[in-house]
C-alpha cells in the first residue's frame, strides 16, 4: 500500500477529517470484536443468545477497550495524535484485544489451545486493521479525485 499514509502529516492533515473519527472508530472496533465472536460461536454451534455472546465476548472488548483507553491516556499526557483509524490505533488495539482477551480468558475458563490463538489474532488482525486499509485507500482515492 505504498503512498497510502494512514498517519496524518502536515501536509495531509486535511485528510484525517475524512476518515472515521474516533468513536466512529471505535464502534468499527466494538464491531469487529463481536463479528469476531458471533461467528466463532456460530462455527462451534454454540448459538448466539445474548448472555453466551458477552460471556465470550468481554474479555476481547475489555481488551479492546484497555487499547483505546492506551491511545487516549497518550494524548492526554501530551504525546503524539494518533487517530483513531490510524495502522498504529489499530496495532495498539489488536494486541491489546489478543493479549488481554486470551488472559482473561485463561484466567476465567481454560487455557486457549494455540489453534485458537492463532486464528483470534488472525481474523482480529484482519478485520481491525482491514478497515483501516479500506479508509486510508478510501481518503487517497478522494485525494486524488
Amino acid at each position: 500500500m505504498a503512498g497510502m499514509s494512514a498517519e496524518p502529516t502536515a501536509s495531509s492533515s486535511h485528510r484525517v477529517a475524512a476518515g472515521p473519527s474516533d468513536p466512529a472508530a471505535f464502534g468499527v472496533d466494538v464491531a469487529s470484536v463481536l463479528v469476531f465472536v458471533l461467528l466463532g460461536r456460530r462455527s462451534h454451534d454454540e448459538g448466539s443468545a445474548v448472555l453466551g455472546t458477552l460471556s465470550t465476548a468481554w474479555p476481547f472488548l475489555l481488551g479492546a477497550g484497555i487499547g483505546w483507553v492506551g491511545l487516549l491516556l497518550v494524548r492526554r499526557a501530551g504525546g503524539r495524535q494518533i487517530p483513531g483509524r490510524s495502522f498504529t490505533a489499530g496495532s495498539v488495539v489488536l494486541v491489546d484485544t489478543v493479549v488481554v482477551g486470551m488472559l482473561l480468558r485463561a484466567l476465567t475458563r481454560d487455557t486457549p489451545p494455540l489453534s485458537f490463538i492463532v486464528v483470534a489474532t488472525t481474523f482480529l488482525g484482519l478485520f481491525l486493521l482491514g478497515w483501516r486499509a479500506a479508509a486510508a485507500w478510501w481518503a487517497a482515492r478522494a485525494a486524488r479525485a
